[in-house]
């Protein structure tokens, strides 16, 4: 189970997709767990996510886990298919919760009530792909994978 978990190919455009999303949903994360980035930290997210939007504690915690752990996984491309499932759901729950009322589109002029979900389902796409085909060349789940399938055939 595990080693199919971490089965995957030399693939670059993997390589590309993952590394991409790490770098674009770390910041997220990063506002989520640290404050970082004008972000409201721990205690300001478990307000919104479970006081706000009424999560249960525990789903509010695998969110910021997911947006915070899940891109440090992908960069290194350990667990990817988990991390980028996590992030998937972040990312359906989000639009699901917030963003599907504001429309398609990002608010880049200021004149919506809010964000649409169009960077959501494009961060969606990508981690499901990640999902779907694994971490790629270079990954920590590549060399695991081969480590383990060479062990279980001496």
């Amino acid at each position: 189970m595990l080693t199919r978990l971490l089965q995957t190919d030399d693939d670059r455009v993997m390589l590309a997709l993952r590394l991409t999303l790490a770098v674009v949903i770390f910041p997220h994360g990063a506002q989520k767990v640290l404050g970082w980035f004008g972000g409201s930290g721990l205690a300001g997210t478990m307000g919104f996510l479970h006081g706000g939007l009424h999560l249960p504690a525990w789903l509010a915690v695998l969110d910021m886990v997911a947006e915070f752990a899940g891109p440090l996984g992908l960069a290194v491309g350990l667990l990817g298919r988990v991390a980028a499932a996590g992030i998937s759901c972040v990312m359906a729950g989000a639009v699901a919760l917030v963003h599907l009322p504001n429309g398609f589109f990002m608010n880049w002029t200021g004149q919506q009530k809010g964000e649409g979900f169009e960077f959501h389902l494009l961060v969606f796409a990508i981690a499901l792909a990640v999902t779907v085909r694994g971490s790629g060349a270079y990954s920590l789940d590549r060399l695991l994978a081969r480590r383990a399938s060479a062990a279980t055939t001496r």
